[in-house]
């Protein structure tokens, strides 16, 4: 059988290029597998182990968990009609990158969510999710930390910024805004100026746990314990983008903390 040695090689080129090209874009292969139902898209590619962390699931881990857990995703985005645009935006450091996407769910409701893809080696992936499950059923829940807080801290306008937030000095964390600059809530909702202002009022505590930086955009994951009161800790992301002078040109928030009070 001479032949059985070409189609060997061909069939490892094969398996080459098909985790290359899902190193390349490894949400893009998450969310193909959500809305496939499908964890071959994930485990082709890294198959060492796949592990999620998500808003509803909780920590997903090992091949059945995986199954299930794409099973009902799939399930849960038809029942909501949800429909996600290409990436919004995308930040890479080293072997992590946070990717923003805007979805629609029923009747339009826009529904803002960002998944990072953090590769501690060429066998396996760690995918965290942040959303606020408001959209879906109505409610706000409590999201237990998935990182713990360390002591890393942005020296720039980021860290100006979430210094001021820490401290409830409200004009202080406005000043770090260009002049047309926003917050964009986990809603989809924009604030500015001295709506802004109000909506940064009372004193907020983001602690970093991990930060993904290419020097324009800063992607901080974090645990919130305080907003205008004192919180559990709560997972969360936000993403800082900087203006070439330095200031703040947006900040989005992807969380599902109940700031009603």
């Amino acid at each position: 059988m001479p032949w059985f040695p070409d189609f060997a090689a061909a069939a490892e080129l094969m398996r080459q290029e098909t985790r290359a090209s899902g190193r390349a874009d490894p949400v893009g292969r998450y969310l193909t597998a959500l809305t496939e139902g499908d964890t071959h898209p994930l485990e082709d590619v890294w198959p060492g182990q796949v592990v999620i962390f998500d808003p509803k699931a909780g920590e997903v881990r090992g091949h059945r968990e995986l199954r299930n857990f794409v099973h009902l995703s799939r399930d849960l985005l038809a029942a909501h009609h949800a429909r996600t645009s290409p990436p919004s935006y995308t930040t890479v450091a080293g072997r992590r990158a946070v990717v923003e996407l805007e979805a629609q769910l029923d009747e339009g409701v826009p529904w803002p969510l960002a998944v990072v893809a953090d590769s501690p080696d060429d066998q396996t992936m760690v995918f965290r999710s942040y959303f606020s499950r408001h959209p879906l059923d109505g409610h706000h829940h409590l999201r237990p930390p998935i990182l713990e807080a360390t002591p890393m801290h942005p020296d720039d306008v980021v860290g100006r910024f979430l210094s001021a937030l820490a401290i409830g000095d409200v004009v202080a964390a406005a000043a770090t805004f260009a002049p047309n600059g926003y917050l964009r809530d986990p809603t989809g909702a924009t604030h500015q100026g001295a709506a802004l202002a109000a909506y940064l009022a009372g004193g907020i505590v983001l602690e970093p746990c991990a930060v993904t930086d290419d020097g324009v955009r800063c992607a901080l994951e974090y645990n919130c314990t305080r907003w205008r009161e004192d919180l559990s800790p709560q997972a969360g992301l936000a993403i800082h983008d900087r203006t070439p002078n330095g200031q703040l040109a947006a900040v989005r928030l992807y969380d599902d903390i109940n700031r009603t009070t």
